[in-house]
């Protein structure tokens, strides 16, 4: 089931605490951005944000399920606290990889 234009609309809502985000619609579903840096994905109308050890410390209780078949465990995230979202967002950045470069051509 993919998400709905009015669910990812809700979402970014909740996630507009943070300045330079952006998705990228993929097979129905969106990977979400956060300078550059890919930090979750849209699957099913929930926000499933990468697991890292300071996002885990902001988290009580801890969720974790699979955004899709053959994906890694994520946070799956409480889309109704604006401010838990940011800060788990922010605490998350350092920890998660720089994209890799494209191949040219």
């Amino acid at each position: 089931m993919s998400t709905s234009k009015d669910m990812l609309a809700y979402i970014l809502d909740q996630l507009s605490l943070l300045e330079e985000l952006r998705t990228r619609g993929m097979m129905g579903e969106y990977v979400v951005y956060y300078r550059d840096k890919v930090i979750g994905l849209i699957c099913d109308g929930q926000l499933f944000i990468k697991e890292t050890k300071a996002g885990k410390a902001l988290l009580d209780p801890v969720v974790e399920d699979f955004p899709y078949a053959g994906a890694k465990k994520m946070f799956v995230a409480d889309i109704e606290n604006k401010e838990l979202l940011r800060d788990i967002i922010e605490a998350s950045y350092p920890e998660l990889p720089l994209p890799k470069p494209k191949k040219k051509k």
